[in-house]
């Protein structure tokens, strides 16, 4: 009898001890190494909640989107290189060449609006009816002649010691043979993602307010690049295309510098220098593609082209 209730008891102590454990103990999550066409950059972990629901405010699966848009650059002929930067997390993912430097074509017009902004809060110059009709020109319909009555009448040259001192675009130069004027700069996608980091993070209210709205409603003409991010995640982009020569032979560029999420969460910068051969539609459908690939969007991403 003593013996039967021994057995009893430890039976009953054994089946109370294995429901205790989890059947399915979630894994720690490990940084994910980003490999790309240049250095890897090794990312910090990320809350894994995708984007599958579209949520403005969800981070991009590090493990699946983030290795899936890894995979699709590595495949490109050219030049290409793509930086997004979460401000919540402080995570920043980069695939490709993000220092390479090429023709700005008209992103650069974010970074003149922004340094006429700044010193017109300053009180240093006055922007007047007609100014502020350019500003919305050249960001909304990337307008070439509005940029450049502002760039002519509020010393062009002289913003870009500031362009890359304030603003963070240390690799902006003019390109090698050419005169100092807006259309013939180059920068990196590193540089670009400094501007619009610059934009969030340091301008003062009043413009930072006005330059997320003018971007959050661009026309037709720049509904690709940071756009493919889809609408749930409201972004706003400035993006910039032309036919360049390079080394003596004329290429595509097609980039895109923006924001998408929630308070703007994520900053993104792409810059694609295609070569020779290379067309605009191929540009524009590229960087649209890598940007919906990291955010779980649909590909191929649909599109405007200019």
């Amino acid at each position: 009898m003593l013996l039967r209730r021994g057995v009893v008891a430890l039976l009953t102590l054994l089946t109370l001890t294995a429901c205790g454990h989890d059947e399915n103990p979630v894994p720690e999550q490990q940084p994910v190494v980003a490999e790309s066409q240049g250095p890897q950059v090794q990312q910090e972990p990320q809350a894994v909640a995708g984007l599958g629901s579209r949520s403005a405010s969800a981070a991009p699966s590090a493990k699946s989107q983030g290795e899936q848009a890894t995979a699709f650059v590595q495949k490109l002929p050219g030049t290409f290189g793509i930086i997004v930067r979460d401000r919540t997390t402080g995570t920043v993912w980069k695939a490709g060449d993000t220092k390479a430097t090429t023709w700005t074509a008209s992103t650069i017009k974010l970074a003149i609006a922004t340094d006429l902004l700044e010193r017109n809060q300053a009180k240093q110059i006055t922007l007047d009816a007609t100014d502020r009709s350019n500003l919305d020109k050249a960001l909304i319909n990337s307008d070439n002649d509005a940029t450049t009555a502002l760039w002519n009448k509020y010393d062009g040259p002289g913003m870009l010691e500031r362009l890359r001192s304030k603003q963070g675009m240390s690799s902006l130069a003019v390109i090698n043979g050419y005169e100092t004027f807006w259309r013939n700069l180059r920068c990196s996608a590193e540089d670009l993602q400094n501007l619009m980091s610059y934009v969030l993070e340091k301008l003062d209210a009043q413009s930072r307010s006005y330059l997320v709205t003018t971007l959050r409603k661009v026309a037709g003409n720049q509904h690709w690049g940071v756009w493919a991010a889809g609408p749930s995640l409201k972004p706003g982009n400035k993006d910039g295309w032309a036919e360049k020569p390079v080394n003596g032979k004329n290429v595509w560029v097609t980039h895109t510098v923006g924001f998408a999420g929630d308070g703007e969460r994520y900053v993104v910068a792409v810059m694609y220098e295609q070569k020779p051969g290379g067309t605009l539609e191929k540009g524009a459908h590229t960087v649209s593609d890598a940007v919906a690939t990291y955010f779980g969007a649909k590909v191929p991403a649909p599109v405007t082209l200019p």
